[in-house]
């Protein structure tokens, strides 16, 4: 009997720390996104996308409308930060003082979207010149603001980020932002978009035009990836794929 009970104890004990071990998130992840605007609709599709993610893959996220909320000890909580479509203005001092040791002491990775280049004097505000050296020392110049399709190329097929992606990939609806200069001498290019394959046709190109890259003088693993202003983007499987390999990939110091 005192056997039986033991190994009894052992069954439920095991069963128990099994349930914990489930319940508790392999990694924890912030969303920043602005509540609002002309990019909305495609937020509120990543949304939908990332808590579906979330919970196959049982990490947790959580989401913000402002940077308000950010400091050392908020973002002591997360291995990654997902900056949607949020742009580099409207910071506090705190929020850009916590956020810039994240990443370089690489306490935990990033992604950017889109809306994240959208660096220069917007609404009033100075442009942040470290988040402007962290994206290769560019600055916002102009956007195809009637839309192109286009096509992709993969440069490096070796990083994680682009696994199971072929060259090139189609992007539909896209506003394609030109900046002062290419980041390329700055940072380390993973792919571009194909300017000759805008459909339609538009004047508005750098020549060299990057569009996925990472900054590897800094600590924490870092991608930003450009397209992000149409939802449909996430009836795209490369786009997916890369949203999702890029997830797995920035959320681990390995």
């Amino acid at each position: 009997m005192r056997t039986t009970g033991l190994l009894l104890l052992c069954f439920f004990m095991g069963c128990a720390m099994e349930c914990v071990s489930q319940s508790k998130p392999k990694f924890s992840v912030v969303a920043i996104y602005e509540n609002g605007g002309h990019h909305i609709a495609y937020s509120k599709a990543a949304k939908v996308w990332l808590d579906k993610l979330a919970s196959e893959n049982s990490f947790s996220i959580d989401y913000l409308h402002s940077a308000d909320a950010i400091d050392e000890h908020f973002l002591s909580k997360y291995q990654l930060v997902i900056q949607l479509d949020f742009p580099p203005y409207t910071w506090s001092e705190k929020s850009m003082n916590a956020f810039q040791e994240y990443i370089e002491k690489g306490r935990g990775g990033w992604i950017g979207f889109h809306h994240a280049t959208l660096l220069g004097e917007f609404d009033g505000y100075p442009m942040w010149n470290w988040f402007s050296d962290f994206m290769g020392g560019i600055r916002f110049e102009n956007y195809i603001a009637t839309f192109a399709d286009a096509n992709v190329k993969v440069e490096d097929k070796t990083h994680p980020c682009m696994r199971g992606i072929t060259s090139p990939f189609p992007v539909q609806k896209e506003e394609w932002y030109t900046y002062n200069k290419s980041p390329r001498p700055n940072v380390h290019v993973i792919a571009s978009v194909d300017e000759a394959s805008y459909s339609p046709a538009s004047e508005i190109k750098m020549g060299d035009h990057p569009v996925i890259w990472t900054n590897k003088k800094y600590a924490a693993r870092n991608v930003y990836i450009f397209m992000g202003h149409a939802p449909e983007l996430f009836g795209n499987k490369a786009y997916t794929t890369l949203f999702r390999n890029a997830i797995f990939w920035a959320s681990s110091k390995k």
